[in-house]
C-alpha cells in the first residue's frame, strides 16, 4: 500500500464511478480496478461493492477512507510547508447552521487573524448531516449541529457510533422573524393558526439520523402553512423578509444590529415549545488548535449576547 493508493480510493469514493475516476487520474480502468484489488486483499477488507447500479462505500470500505483523505492531507500540509519555506500557515475549518448569532461570532473570530502570516480559513454554512459528514471526512475540523431536543437521542447514537465528540454549545426556541410592515407586525403574542395566509421562507433540507426525510419535515415545518420558499442562503432569506411583507420564518435569536438592518422584527410566540440545542463535534482523535478554541470563545460570548 502506498500513497497512489489511498488516493485512487479517495477518487473512487468521490466520483462512486471506476471509470470517470480513471478518467479523472489519466489512467486505464483495468489499472485502476487492479490497483483497488491489490489494496483489499492487502488490508484484508472489502472497500468497495459493485452494484448494477455502480459503485457503493462498504463499512470497512468508509472506516478506511476516513484515515486515507487524512493521511493525503497531512502528506500534502507537510509538502506545502516545505515548499513554502515553512512559513507559519494558520488554518481554520468549520460548518455550522445558518444561525445569526454563529455568523456574529465568525466576525469577531476573524479579528483574531494574525495579518502578518499566510491564513487558510473555511466557513460553511450547511445543514446537520452535511456537517456530520464533513467533519467525518476530515474535510472541515470542526462543526456545530444544530437539532431538535426531541430527537436527541438519534444524534447521540449517531455521534457515538461515529466516534464524535460532542458539547452542547446552547439550547433555545425558536422565535418568528417577520418584517416590521408585515400584518402581524404589532401582534404581543401571534398564534399559530395566524400563520396560515403568509409564506414560510425555510432552509428545506432538516435531517435527522434514521429517520425518513419525509417524517423530519412534517416534524420540523409548519404545520399550517401550505405556502413555503426554500432558500438556502441566509442573507437572501433576510432579503425576502424585508421585501416581501406576508412571509416568516423560524429563527434562533437574531442580533439587533441585522433586525435594523434588513427592517426585521422577532416575535416570541407562546405556543412554540420545540425546543433545539446547537452542539458542538469534532472527531475524537482531533486536537483542538488555538484558532478552534478562539472561534469557540466567540461563540459562547455570541450566544449570552443574543
Amino acid at each position: 500500500m502506498n500513497i497512489l493508493h489511498l488516493k485512487y480510493a479517495v477518487e473512487i469514493s468521490r466520483t462512486k464511478s471506476i471509470s470517470q475516476a480513471a478518467e479523472n487520474l489519466y489512467m486505464g480502468q483495468p489499472n485502476l480496478s487492479r490497483a483497488i484489488k491489490e489494496l483489499e486483499e492487502n488490508l484484508g477488507i472489502t472497500i468497495f461493492e459493485r452494484t448494477p447500479k455502480g459503485i457503493s462505500v462498504t463499512p470497512d470500505g468508509e472506516e478506511f477512507l476516513q484515515y486515507a483523505k487524512r493521511i493525503i492531507k497531512q502528506v500534502e500540509d507537510v509538502e506545502a510547508m516545505y515548499r513554502n519555506g515553512k512559513e507559519k500557515k494558520q488554518k481554520f475549518s468549520v460548518c455550522v447552521p445558518r444561525a445569526s448569532y454563529i455568523s456574529y461570532a465568525f466576525a469577531e473570530f476573524a479579528k483574531h487573524i494574525d495579518t502578518n502570516n499566510p491564513a487558510e480559513i473555511f466557513y460553511k454554512e450547511t445543514n446537520s448531516m452535511r456537517t456530520i459528514n464533513n467533519v467525518l471526512g476530515d474535510e472541515y475540523d470542526i462543526g456545530i449541529v444544530r437539532y431538535q431536543t426531541a430527537f436527541e437521542k438519534y444524534f447521540r447514537s449517531l455521534f457515538s457510533a461515529k466516534k464524535l465528540s460532542y458539547e452542547t454549545i446552547t439550547e433555545f426556541s425558536y422565535v418568528l422573524l417577520i418584517s416590521r410592515n408585515h400584518p402581524l407586525a404589532s401582534e404581543d403574542d401571534i398564534k399559530l393558526e395566524q400563520l396560515s395566509d403568509y409564506i414560510e421562507i425555510t432552509h428545506g433540507d432538516p435531517y435527522v439520523p434514521s429517520m425518513p426525510q419525509i417524517d423530519v419535515k412534517k416534524a420540523e415545518m409548519s404545520e399550517f402553512v401550505n405556502k413555503r420558499i426554500c432558500v438556502f442562503e441566509r442573507a437572501s432569506q433576510f432579503v425576502l423578509l424585508q421585501n416581501v411583507p406576508d412571509t416568516f420564518m423560524w429563527v434562533s435569536p437574531i442580533p439587533q444590529e441585522l433586525l435594523d438592518k434588513y427592517d426585521l422584527v422577532q416575535k416570541k410566540c407562546s405556543a412554540v415549545t420545540k425546543t433545539y440545542k446547537d452542539v458542538f463535534i469534532h472527531r475524537s482523535e482531533y486536537k483542538l488548535s488555538e484558532l478552534d478554541k478562539i472561534f469557540l470563545t466567540e461563540v459562547t460570548n455570541a450566544k449570552r449576547k443574543f
